[in-house]
Parts: structure tokens; C-alpha cells; sequence
């Protein structure tokens, strides 16, 4: 005698580990299969289809997981069964209210009418109800690994099936409508259309056969009618107000008749007259006589077409209705004396506001149950497009997106073409085929790009050994540089590193700027090779026009530098060499040579080498000088900050004083450390 059904525990377990698809058809099969025992079931479908959707959804978002997602569930979940479920039956036409239900002590308060006082009873006791379905899913759930939760999916999804998280967490921006929403739209909108003209179509046939059953009930109840009326003596029935027995004998009759179906409404035999209907008997449905024999009643206005045809005695066709005797269909038969002579009318109504209530209730048969069928199908396809086209396409779509922003390192396209190989796409359609088609290409252009990379890496390997080794050739005849370009191509690799680490230069620093000054280096010097050796390795101090001769190697390195460009296409990493050899000498207060450069008019790389081409020649130790201590050449180098030295290169130098060392001792196996 409780109100606990817990009916709907499995279609809620389902939905919450099998997803919105398998819960709805659990949900939606099991109404239709109690369905064919108690047929009240198919109106209430539509119930535990919303239900399953919503419990695979609170899944899905883990609203399960807390006491107030849980407390929020059974709240819902009853609003539905217990909110909703009202309404059916409530258009339905059948709700029953139990003497003893607590819909009646709540109608007794005055506070409520009838139907609120049942709907608000009906959310109470289904509270409960929702309370125990929830706790049984939990407990459902505890009992039913995770691992074992596929078992309730419908498993179609033949791609790799981490890639449904994947698409599902990705947030895209679709600019104007997305495919899954189209493809519901379309889906809506053709089976909305369909179940339009369906239900107007089936309601006009519903009608239509309503109206000729209570037809041929008016008809046959106004014949049966004229059949018991005795013809011959309507007059004498008439002129005695109907004080005789064959009178009254006949009126229990013709209430027997009224009273055969609850769809008669009124039974009367009335006389036509020229001037209205004259009474001879005149029957409501309870009973009750509400004209007496013999009284006069107007026509009515809808019965003026049809007075000659009544005065003459003719057949009439049938008139519907609606004033303020209600909504009525009418027949009337003619009753005939013994000479064939037509001397009243039999006339029956039928109550058609039965009628109204028969097609409202019709109307929410085929719309609840209509509401069930369509979200299933809605869902199906939703599922259908989300597995077979959504997901397919918007994984590929997301693996796209991602290439586009990868850098050129062959490790991250190993990476990419390795994760879109492992989308697996299996639809056995054009989107599997677009998907294998991509996956080619991408290989392809992997491969190519890593036999590029190889021979590129080869040629640098190459056109790096032909650097140190013409800078080699060009040191050799400095009897007294000692490792020199080693040494001032490992402080420009600290310089620009720090300089990028700083953030200054940033439009200018990239990562092939940072590789072409390290690789070109070396030919800082390249122009010395047009340096005499009596002036190049002279011991002592250099005569004015000695040093004229050896600040040629700056503008020499320029010519040699612009010759092998020339000469080389597209090797534009020679560009930074040729700025290095030409403008090293360079100041940043403009008093250097060959130009006179000054500030950031000087090429950067230029700027760079200038630091540690000046800090290498303090630090080494020369013919004609012995090494500086290291505090010492610091000093210098800080003390030219600003005029001889651009100050972010010298500040970003001086930062680095560790590295410094380790390239001292290194390479100097005097240096005063």
C-alpha cells in the first residue's frame, strides 16, 4: 500500500553507465512492453525517456559524485515523474482522487482546489519514491566495477575510444551553427512536420468517425423513437395534456430510450406548426420534462431554413449546435399516423461536448506517446552522428588544428603523425576514407621533411666545417691569436643567449638570428687574409699607416663575405658574417671604423661580436702584451659601456661571469681566473 514503485532504477543505472542512448531505450522498452498489458503505460514513456537523458547527463558531468549534486537529482527527478506525470492524466480526464489520499486532506484546507491539491500530493509522495531509485543506483554503481560499465554502452564506436573525451572536452567555436545541430534540427523539424500532419490528419479521421457513430446514434435513437410514439393519437394527447395512460405508458418508454447511452442528451416529439414546435413529449437526459404537452416553442434561428421542409412533413438531414442547451447533434424522424400521414417529429440529441473530451483525449494519447517515440529517435540520431560523423570529423579536425601550430622539430612530427594514426577511424565510409587520405599525406610530408632536415644537416655540417676551416686558414697566419675564433664565438653564444633571456631585441633575436651569428662567428676576421704578414704579425706597436692597412680587414671581410653570397643563394646566415666582419670595429658612440656607425645603426650581431672580440684581446696574451687579469678586462669592458660597447650586450656579458670563466680555463691555460 506505499507509493513506492522504484520503477525506474534500472533505467536510470543504464543511462548512468551505458549513456543517454541505452538508457532511453531501456526506459522508453519498458513502458512500451508493460504497455501491452496495461495501455495507460504508453502516455507515460515520455517520462522515463526525459528521466534517462537527465540521469546521463548528471553522470556525465559527475553530479553524482557530491550530496548536493545527489540531493539536486532526486529533486528533478521527481519535478518530472511526479510534476509532469500529473499533467497526463490530468488532460487525460482520468484523474482519481481516493477518499483517504492526502490530495484530499490538502483540498480540505482551502488553501488549494482540486488539481493543485493533487499535484502538490503527487510531488510528495514520489519524493521518497526518487529518493530510494537514486540511493539504489549508488548502490548499483558501488557494486558494478567501472571497467565493467562498457558493458551497458552500445559499442559501435570502432575508433580509439579515449577520442570521445577527447572531442567531447574540446571547446570549439563554430561561427555559425554546428553539423550535429543541423543534422538535429533537421531531424526535428522533419518529424515535427510529420507528426503534425499526422496527428491533424488522424484527428480529422478521429472526428469524422466520432461524428458518424453519434450520427447514427442520433438517427437511430429519433427512429426508435418515432417508432413507440402512436401517430394516430398525437391530438388526443395534445388536447388532453396528456392525461391518458397510453400517454404516460409511452413516456417511460422514450426515457428507457434516453437513458440506453450516456451520449443522448434529449429525446423529444414535437408537433410543427407554422408558428413553432408544439410539445407532445420533451425529455432531458436526467429525467427531468422541461416543456409540457401542448406549450408552443418558437423556431430557432438555425431552423428557418428547415421550417417548409418540417411543416410539409419531409426528411431533414441532420443539424449541429451550440447555444445555450450546449453542444448538440440532432436527427429527427418523422412519426406517421395510419393514413401515411406525417403528424409530429421524433427528435434525439446527442451531447457532442463527449465528443470534445473523446478528441482532447485522443490528442494527448498521440502527443505523449509521440513525445516518446521522438525523443528516442532524436537521441538515436544524435548518437548516429555524434559516433559516425561528429566525433570522426571533429577529431580529425582537432588533429589538424594541432599540426598547424607544431614547430618544424621532427621529434613533434614523429608525435602528431604517431597520435593521428592512433585516431583509427573506422565508418566505413567517405569520412574513413578522407581520414586515410590525410594520414598519407601527413606521413608523406613527415617523411620528406625529415630526408630535407637530413640533407640540410648534412650541408650545414658541411658549410660549417668550410667556415672554421677558411677561419682557421685565416688565423693560422695570426701567429698569435690562440684559439681565437673558438673563444669569441662561444661569448657570442652567451651574449645573444642572454640578450634573449633578458627580453631585449626580442623582434630581432629569434631562434635562426641566435644560429646564424654562432655559426657565421668565426669569419669575423675573414678579411685579414688581404693583411700583409709583416704588418699582421708585426711584434711591436703598429705605425699609423701599418694600422690604416690592418683596419682594411673590416671592409676586405665585407667584399669577401658579399662575393661568397653572391656566389651562394639563399645561405642568408652569410649575412650576419658579412655584418660581423665589416662593422666589429664599430663604436656605439660612432667613433669606430670603416663607417662610423653608431648606436643601433650598427648591426646587431656586429654589436655582439665587438664585446667579445674586444674581451677575447684583453684576456689572451700577445706579442706585444702580456693576458689582463680578468678583473682587470671586465673593467675595461664595463668602462666602455655606452661608448664602445652597446650597454644591453655588455650588461647581459657581465651577468654571465661563470660561463666566462669555464671558457678562461678552457682555452687559456694562463689566464689569471
Amino acid at each position: 500500500g506505499l507509493p513506492i514503485k522504484i520503477e525506474m532504477v534500472g533505467t536510470v543505472a543504464v543511462a548512468v553507465m551505458g549513456g543517454y542512448l541505452p538508457g532511453v531505450i531501456v526506459g522508453f522498452g519498458t513502458n512500451m512492453i508493460k504497455g501491452l498489458s496495461d495501455s495507460s503505460s504508453f502516455y507515460y514513456g515520455v517520462l522515463n525517456v526525459l528521466i534517462a537523458l537527465l540521469a546521463a547527463y548528471i553522470a556525465r558531468h559527475g553530479y553524482l559524485k557530491s550530496k548536493f549534486g545527489i540531493l539536486n537529482t532526486i529533486i528533478v527527478f521527481t519535478l518530472i515523474d511526479g510534476g509532469i506525470g500529473t499533467l497526463i492524466p490530468f488532460f487525460l480526464g482520468n484523474i482519481s482522487y481516493d477518499d483517504n489520499s492526502l490530495s484530499i486532506i490538502l483540498n480540505e484546507t482551502g488553501f488549494f482546489n482540486t488539481y493543485m491539491s493533487h499535484f502538490i500530493s503527487c510531488l510528495i509522495l514520489d519524493l521518497p519514491d526518487k529518493a530510494i531509485t537514486v540511493l539504489l543506483v549508488l548502490i548499483i554503481l558501488r557494486i558494478i566495477p567501472t571497467k565493467n560499465y562498457k558493458y551497458f554502452r552500445i559499442n559501435t564506436w570502432m575508433q580509439n575510444p579515449d577520442i570521445e573525451k577527447d572531442v567531447t572536452k574540446e571547446k570549439t567555436h563554430i561561427r555559425v551553427m554546428s553539423l550535429q545541430i543541423k543534422t538535429l534540427l533537421v531531424l526535428v523539424f522533419s518529424l515535427t512536420t510529420v507528426a503534425l500532419v499526422g496527428t491533424f490528419i488522424s484527428g480529422r479521421i478521429y472526428r469524422k468517425t466520432l461524428e458518424n457513430e453519434r450520427s447514427k446514434l442520433a438517427q437511430g435513437t429519433a427512429k426508435l423513437a418515432a417508432n413507440v410514439v402512436d401517430g394516430n393519437r398525437v391530438d388526443e394527447y395534445i388536447r388532453k395534456k396528456g392525461n391518458l395512460r397510453a400517454y404516460y405508458e409511452t413516456k417511460n418508454i422514450l426515457k428507457g430510450i434516453l437513458s440506453s447511452s450516456s451520449e443522448l442528451k434529449y429525446l423529444y416529439v414535437y408537433v410543427v406548426e407554422k408558428e413553432g414546435f408544439r410539445v407532445v413529449y420533451d425529455i432531458e437526459s436526467d429525467g427531468v420534462e422541461v416543456y409540457k404537452v401542448g406549450d408552443l416553442i418558437p423556431f430557432k434561428d438555425n431552423m428557418t431554413s428547415l421550417k417548409k421542409t418540417l411543416i410539409a412533413g419531409g426528411k431533414v438531414n441532420q443539424v449541429i449546435t451550440n447555444d445555450q442547451y450546449g453542444y448538440t447533434l440532432t436527427a429527427a424522424e418523422p412519426v406517421y399516423n395510419s393514413s401515411g400521414e406525417c403528424v409530429c417529429y421524433a427528435i434525439a440529441d446527442v451531447d457532442m461536448e463527449l465528443l470534445r473530451a473523446s478528441e482532447r483525449h485522443f490528442l494527448v494519447q498521440m502527443i505523449t506517446v509521440f513525445l516518446g517515440f521522438f525523443i528516442l529517435l532524436c537521441t538515436f540520431a544524435i548518437w548516429m552522428t555524434d559516433y559516425h560523423i561528429i566525433f570522426p570529423v571533429k577529431s580529425i579536425t582537432m588533429q589538424m588544428d594541432e599540426f598547424s601550430y607544431i614547430d618544424d622539430s621532427q621529434e613533434h612530427y614523429d608525435e602528431y603523425v604517431k597520435k593521428l594514426r592512433s585516431l583509427d577511424i573506422h565508418t566505413g565510409d567517405e569520412i574513413e576514407s578522407l581520414y586515410r587520405s590525410i594520414c598519407r599525406m601527413i606521413l608523406s610530408q613527415a617523411e620528406q621533411t625529415r630526408s630535407i632536415r637530413q640533407l640540410s644537416e648534412s650541408t650545414s655540417i658541411m658549410q660549417d666545417g668550410l667556415i672554421i676551416t677558411m677561419a682557421d686558414m685565416v688565423e693560422n697566419r695570426d701567429s698569435d691569436t690562440g684559439a681565437h675564433i673558438q673563444k669569441t664565438a662561444a661569448y657570442v653564444k652567451i651574449i645573444v643567449e642572454g640578450l634573449k633571456r633578458k627580453g631585449y631585441y626580442a623582434e630581432k633575436i629569434t631562434p635562426k638570428f641566435m644560429s646564424d651569428v654562432v655559426r657565421s662567428a668565426p669569419l669575423h676576421d675573414v678579411g685579414k687574409i688581404n693583411i700583409p704578414d709583416v704588418v699582421l704579425n708585426k711584434p711591436g706597436k703598429l705605425t699609423d699607416e701599418e694600422f690604416e692597412i690592418m683596419k682594411t680587414h673590416t671592409t676586405a671581410g665585407k667584399e669577401i663575405m658579399d662575393h661568397v653570397i653572391s656566389t651562394v643563394e639563399g645561405e642568408n646566415y652569410l649575412k650576419e658574417a658579412r655584418n660581423m666582419a665589416a662593422y666589429h670595429h664599430e663604436r656605439w658612440d660612432g667613433k669606430g671604423y670603416p663607417e662610423g656607425l653608431h648606436g643601433e645603426t650598427i648591426p646587431l650581431s656586429a654589436r655582439i661580436m665587438a664585446v667579445a672580440d674586444v674581451f677575447d684581446a684583453l684576456t689572451s696574451k700577445r706579442v706585444y702584451k702580456p693576458a689582463f687579469p680578468l678583473d682587470k678586462a671586465l673593467a675595461i669592458i664595463e668602462e666602455g659601456k655606452g661608448t664602445q660597447f652597446d650597454p644591453k650586450c655588455v650588461e647581459v656579458f657581465m651577468e654571465s661571469l661563470d660561463e666566462i670563466k669555464d671558457i678562461l680555463e678552457k682555452y687559456n691555460d694562463d689566464a689569471n681566473v
